[in-house]
């Protein structure tokens, strides 16, 4: 006897049409129904764990969600990044992440993932200059003398970072590039125990993005030597910077927001449409330059773009410094 399909036939009728309505921009409306994780990278209390609770309210105030922050720190980020790319691509499990999320594409020789292929650039929200701190203890109160002083002792200075693939780590490899000193790269799980490390004297410099650092120098807890900025920042307006001090040496850290790649795009252009908002509200805009950070909030198309470019730009630090991680 011959068996009928029909059933069969009419799930699948109703599953292409769930899906049809779920691909329609109407669908976006809904969105979202429930509370929002942004996923970053590093411990608690680094730069980029402060302009998530900068911009998390305004993201609450706009989407009407609660929105929680969550760090899985490791990896130089990556088991982070991993995370996200293999999560639901339906805006509720999102990434926040620096520059790691370009240079790791060249510093790791093997990556389970692709950053351009497997996220969706949401927006750059803000960016912020490193400062290159050392710890009071150290006998060099300008890079001249950092350099004397590293160049007399090869190999005996230490540098923290927030992990391998941090601009902390790069700055450091540009910086004995640039002046042929020798020295140790110590890298911590976030950008908080490796300033911990530094103010305990465990370490003796780190090159940190000012947000983090501006309490330490503040309270004289630490010493800066110089800033990774174009021109002087306003915050620190004595301190000179890298190329003042006879370095080529520019560097800005980025705090973008992205989601898995096959994430609706209507969600997509939501979600940076409230980031955007948010980076241009007064209050937002005077909190950041506060912290000598810059409001930036663009559209994704925008923000694709920029992090293609830092890709191919931090490849060729990667290749100059011959720095490697496996």
């Amino acid at each position: 006897m011959r068996r009928s399909h029909a059933p069969l036939a009419i799930v699948i009728a109703v599953l292409a049409s769930s899906t049809l309505v779920l691909s329609q921009p109407g669908a976006a409306q809904s969105y979202p129904a429930k509370p929002i994780r942004i996923v970053s990278g590093f411990a608690p209390g680094g730069g980029i764990d402060i302009m998530a609770r900068v911009l998390t309210p305004k993201l609450v105030e706009a989407l009407g969600q609660q929105v929680i922050i969550e760090s899985r720190p490791g990896g130089g980020t990556n088991i982070a990044m991993e995370f996200v790319v293999k999560s639901p691509p339906d805006g509720y499990t999102l990434l926040m992440n620096t520059p790691p999320l370009a240079i790791n594409m060249s510093l790791y020789k093997k990556l389970p993932f692709d950053t351009t292929r497997d996220l969706a650039a949401i927006s750059i929200f803000s960016q912020a200059p490193n400062l290159l701190v050392v710890h009071p203890s150290l006998p060099a109160r300008s890079v001249k003398e950092l350099i004397a002083l590293a160049r007399a002792k090869p190999g005996a200075l230490n540098f923290s970072s927030g992990g391998n693939g941090t601009t902390q780590h790069l700055s450091g490899e540009l910086f004995k590039l640039r002046t042929g000193t020798s020295m140790v790269h110590v890298p911590y799980k976030g950008t908080s125990p490796s300033l911990t490390a530094l103010v305990g004297g465990q370490i003796e410099l780190n090159f940190a993005n000012i947000p983090s650092v501006i309490e330490f120098t503040k309270a004289g807890r630490l010493r800066t030597l110089a800033s990774t900025t174009a021109a002087r920042t306003a915050l620190f307006p004595q301190v000179p910077t890298m190329r003042e001090s006879g370095i080529d040496m520019v560097v800005v850290v980025w705090y973008s927001l992205l989601a898995p790649a096959a994430t609706p795009r209507e969600i997509v252009n939501k979600l940076a449409e409230a980031t955007v908002k948010a980076a241009q509200s007064p209050e937002i805009r005077q909190r950041l330059m506060e912290m000598g950070a810059e409001p930036i909030g663009n559209m994704p198309d925008e923000a694709a773009k920029f992090i293609r470019d830092e890709v191919a730009l931090w490849a060729a630090v990667v290749k100059a410094s011959g720095a490697q991680v496996d």
